[in-house]
């Protein structure tokens, strides 16, 4: 059992504290994990600050109160770190607690005229009946400044003025990979801002986990980022482990690395597929398609399942591996080493791609590290973030694998990286495939499994980056709060940066290679 170990720091000292790790010259904090808002009753409404160097690998906790529950405060660290920005509006959507100095107050998943806040232990869930009502979306959101006598002053931001001509993007558009609404300003074809929409297909998973046992909350895991269903549960099971102190097997840890791998490559190959297709080319979509049916029908022969994984569970696995399972994969994995090259030759290297992709869309490093856009977004602009290389769990740490970067941070850059990315999967594959010890599947764990009190957090590498699991216990069989980082929020917060003075035919290509699912984003 290895819980977080937590630094709390009183509210007006939070900002100044934050910027001195930011800027520590040994080991500057400059990567903004998450901010996972808390209840914590009598004590008072928080936040956990969950921090990173990105030159050292050191990882710190912030624990920040605001012990007045009916008037809130927190000093905004968004000048610190972009993606705080977005992650304190999360933070008010469902806390009700304000940041002093980020300029946008507004809700981000839950409707404007929504009442009270979701994620408080008091939450009233009768108080908000449904409404069918149209939803006309603020243009006007308050920004709160602490004056030198310690009262808070509000005055009124603009999102998009009366001169601003506003199109929408989604969401019902398919090129916005679901239902995403982005309202985008723009001045002839060129894009000025873009403020994404989000919410439409919120669940409440974070709020349903509080009533659900520890072996309940794996079922919701696999309908957060759909196409990280393995990778998802991996992480989950991995966190409530860690905690409970169960060790599981090697035999499990070698099937857990091989369908984490199986999984990025599917979902890669759907990333290739609905790329090619948001930019008008419809047989490259088929080839994705086809290789992709292959990992399904490989997967469900263990699994049962397709899109849905529920193989993960406490303690291992769920079932052993099918008795063709080994050859299979080693026959796809031959497979598709020799069809690669037809992906490249339809596309990578067509004239009219290379266009609308190169040059296209530009993050910096420096942005992506603040925006916290991991996975290959990150990679592509130079950022080395990948967690199976600097924080290695299951079998990673045993095999041989290159972690894929590139410093254009271009459109183009985003999409060769995750192209190199499915062979080096089969690269790590290869290496495990005909390795696999013997043992069981999973060890035996109690129905029900209680958590010593602490908190506790892991973190693995999903189709799209980093995918965290954030888990505070107070000893119960419940969860008392259970957060996941999703890797979609950072990336479609992204948008607004990297379209700026693009084109607005751009957007679609940029929004395909960011590459976010918006079930993982919403929650």
């Amino acid at each position: 059992m290895v819980a977080d170990n937590i630094t709390t720091v009183r509210a007006e000292e939070l900002y100044r504290k934050a910027e001195e790790l930011r800027h520590n010259a040994s080991s500057p904090m400059d990567y903004l994990r998450d901010i996972v808002g808390m209840d914590w009753g009598e004590e008072g409404l928080g936040a956990l600050y969950y921090l990173e160097s990105t030159a050292t690998g050191e990882r710190v906790v912030l624990k920040a109160v605001a012990t007045d529950r009916k008037n809130a405060f927190l000093p905004s660290v968004s000048s610190l770190w972009k993606t705080a920005k977005i992650k304190e509006r999360e933070v008010f959507d469902f806390f009700g607690i304000r940041f002093t100095g980020n300029p946008d107050m507004r809700r981000l998943f839950l409707r404007e005229d929504w009442k009270g806040y979701p994620l408080r232990k008091d939450y009233d869930i009768n108080s908000n009946p449904l409404n069918m009502e149209n939803e006309v979306n603020a243009d006007v959101t308050e920004e709160y400044t602490l004056r030198p006598d310690g009262t808070i002053e509000g005055h009124e931001n603009t999102v998009f003025g009366s001169d601003d001509f506003v199109v929408n993007i989604g969401p019902q558009h398919p090129s916005t990979h679901g239902v995403l609404r982005m309202r985008t300003s723009i001045d002839g074809e060129n894009i000025k801002r873009i403020d994404p929409i989000l919410g439409y297909i919120h669940r409440g998973i974070e709020k349903m986990n509080e009533n659900l046992t520890y072996p309940q909350t794996l079922a919701l895991t696999d309908r957060l980022d759909y196409l990280s269903a393995h990778q998802n549960r991996h992480a989950l099971c991995m966190c409530i482990e860690q905690a409970a102190g169960i060790e599981i097997s090697e035999r499990a840890q070698y099937i857990r690395t091989i369908m984490d791998e199986l999984q990025r490559i599917d979902s890669h190959l759907l990333f290739y597929s609905c790329l090619v297709m948001d930019m008008g080319g419809l047989t490259p979509f088929f080839y994705g398609f086809r290789e992709r049916e292959m990992i399904l029908d490989i997967m469900e022969e263990t699994t049962g399942g397709r899109l849905i994984q529920n193989y993960n569970v406490i303690g291992g696995v769920q079932a052993d591996l099918h008795p063709d399972f080994q050859r299979k994969v080693k026959e796809f994995i031959k497979h598709l080493r020799s069809v690669i090259k037809d992906y490249h030759d339809i596309f990578t290297g067509n004239v009219i791609a290379r266009q609308r992709l190169i040059g296209v869309g530009v993050l910096s490093k420096e942005d992506v590290i603040s925006l916290g856009t991991t996975g290959g977004t990150g990679r592509a602009s130079g950022w080395s973030n990948d967690v199976r290389k600097h924080h290695p769990y299951a079998m990673y740490d045993k095999v041989d694998f290159r972690e894929i970067t590139r410093t254009e941070g271009d459109s183009f850059a985003r999409y060769m990286v995750r192209m190199d990315e499915i062979m080096e999967s089969c690269h790590i594959i290869e290496q495990l495939i005909d390795n696999i010890p013997e043992g069981e599947y999973r060890v035996k764990t109690k129905p029900i499994i209680k958590l010593p009190e602490g908190n506790f957090s892991t973190s693995v590498e999903s189709s799209r980056g980093e995918f965290g699991v954030m888990l505070e216990s107070h000893g119960d069989k419940y969860p008392y709060r259970l957060h996941y980082r999703s890797t979609g929020l950072p990336l479609v917060d992204a948008m607004d940066t990297v379209c700026r003075g693009q084109k607005i035919a751009d957007l679609i290509a940029i929004g395909g290679t960011l590459d976010f699912v918006i079930p993982d984003i919403d929650r």
